[in-house]
């Protein structure tokens, strides 16, 4: 009796990984030296942030995204902090402003000219001032503008708000001081209403951020945790850490019962701390080691067995640290489906590996490429505070289906008209905002021009008989024309099939705002 194994099947089965050519590199970078566990390395469509070594302080690099090559010794820095700079993180609905931690107990935001460097920035727009030792860790909050979280050695976590034209803050909006040890890692669920956190007393916690509260709590004696995530909208975690044995180790949980792990995975006996970064896309995970070359990858599913070992892109050259690319930087021509930004000391040198799906077609693959998170905040920092909650605003990555770039300055608070009439529903109507009614008619516009697009397709296949225009050129005649009028109706079924898509996105895309903007009228 013969043995047939089990297949699955998945689209990301051949996925491989492709490191960039050394002049796609960033070559004679002095990246840090410090032992921190953290990536040290920030990144988006525009820059590539790397903490670096320096005396008298710490620092760190802001390179435009395609300066790649040698770099200059004598680069400017961001250099405003007294101790060294342990985590950096872009602001994910600006990609002009940059938050980073130090050892000198502060966190600081600065502003990146759009224009090269020419000189170093010492001076942030704000300055966080609450924690009692070094800020070891900084996250962004994923869907409410101007909300950043940090943590620190005092085994607190602070809340701010940065929606005030203050530079200096002293005063966070909230204090979570439910650990009794050091953070070691924090991740947000996806609309951001629950945080997740590690800690060096080896427990997990699922923690209401707002209310103050430790939802779930595991201390699972045969698991030492060091990172955590949430896997998207699965309702599931994912930490590493090692076994009992000192294996290093990959955990799921279920977010509502951290009790007992859904299932646990040695993975060798190396001592390097594992960083995990989810794709909440394509639901594939990524487990980077800390001085490991290679980058292990595999597919979530949520039934057993959960985690589906694909591939494992292998490397000569030890990682420091790691960066990732949001999904709004990559290159959907050539079915990029992640992208890496290795640090490697040894060489001085910052290397970016991509992931890709092997596909012959060179059109946009909108099967890899589901609506992904964009860089506008769904929720302002007064809302969020406030208690609402709202997933992010999604967007298509096909080319020209609209704007992926962020915001380049703060949200301003949203301006409300007057109200003028005694009744209930036009009063209800005056007082929807002034960007509430563009987008308003945003949406009308972009259905008039779909209205138009589909006017104009009906008129065009009224045109077009058997793939050829009947008004233009007669039937052919010959074998040769015959052939010339086949590629034509290729051509242009071609053309129709993406004019189709096209007008699928702008459906979707008009979905989403209506969707949007029914819940900003459920919330007035």
């Amino acid at each position: 009796m013969s043995w047939h194994p089990l297949y699955r099947s998945s689209k990301f089965r051949h996925v491989y990984g492709k490191a960039a050519n050394k002049d796609k590199c960033y070559d004679c970078v002095p990246i840090t030296l410090s032992v921190h566990d953290n990536h040290f390395c920030a990144v988006n469509p525009h820059f590539i942030a790397v903490v670096t070594e320096c005396a008298g302080g710490g620092a760190f690099l802001v390179i435009p995204i395609h300066q790649t090559g040698k770099l200059d010794p004598h680069y400017p820095k961001i250099c405003g902090h007294k101790g060294n700079v342990l985590d950096i993180k872009w602001n994910p609905f600006n990609d002009f402003v940059i938050a980073s931690c130090s050892e000198d107990a502060t966190v600081k935001i600065w502003d990146i000219p759009k224009h090269f460097l020419t000189r170093n920035i010492t001076s942030p727009i704000k300055e966080l001032l609450g924690h009692t030792r070094r800020v070891g860790l900084i996250e962004w909050h994923p869907t409410a503008g101007n909300i950043l979280f940090s943590s620190g050695y005092d085994y607190k976590i602070m809340i701010w708000n940065l929606d005030t034209e203050k530079a200096v803050l002293s005063n966070p909006v909230k204090i979570l001081d439910l650990h009794k040890d050091v953070i070691l890692s924090m991740s947000f669920n996806t609309d951001g209403s629950l945080l997740a956190t590690a800690c060096r007393d080896r427990n997990i916690r699922v923690i209401d951020p707002r209310a103050g509260v430790v939802l779930q709590e595991a201390n699972y004696k045969s698991h030492r945790v060091s990172k955590v995530l949430f896997l998207g909208s699965m309702g599931k975690l994912l930490s590493t850490g090692t076994s009992r044995w000192n294996n290093r180790q990959i955990a799921l949980w279920d977010q509502n019962d951290l009790s007992v792990p859904l299932m646990e995975e040695d993975l060798d006996g190396s001592s390097g701390i594992l960083f995990p970064f989810y794709d909440s896309d394509t639901h594939m995970l990524y487990v980077v080691g800390k001085g490991d070359g290679n980058i292990r990858y595999y597919e979530i599913s949520p039934e057993k067995p959960y985690l589906n070992y694909l591939m494992e892109y292998r490397s000569p050259l030890p990682q420091k640290g790691i960066g990732i690319m949001p999904k709004r930087g990559l290159e959907v021509s050539a079915c990029e489906i992640f992208r890496f930004y290795k640090l490697i000391p040894t060489k001085g040198l910052v290397q970016p590996v991509s992931m890709i799906v092997p596909r012959r077609s060179e059109s946009y693959q909108e099967d890899i490429y589901p609506l992904t998170t964009g860089a506008q905040p769904a929720l302002t920092a007064q809302e969020w505070l406030h208690g609402v909650n709202k997933g992010p605003l999604l967007v298509s990555l096909r080319p020209g289906s609209g704007a992926v770039n962020s915001l380049p300055q703060f949200l301003e608070p949203e301006p409300f008209l007057k109200t003028a009439a005694p009744s209930h529903s036009q009063d209800w109507g005056e007082r929807i905002p002034l960007e509430k009614r563009q987008r308003q008619s945003e949406v009308q516009d972009s259905r008039n021009q779909l209205n138009v697009e589909e006017t104009w397709l009906k008129k065009e296949q009224m045109r077009l008989s058997n793939g050829f225009d009947i008004f233009e050129c007669p039937p052919p005649k010959t074998e040769n024309e015959l052939l010339q009028m086949f590629y034509r109706q290729q051509e242009e079924i071609r053309r129709l099939r993406e004019l189709v898509n096209q007008r699928d996105i702008q459906i979707k895309q008009l979905d989403l705002e209506l969707k949007n903007i029914c819940k900003d009228a459920d919330m007035c």
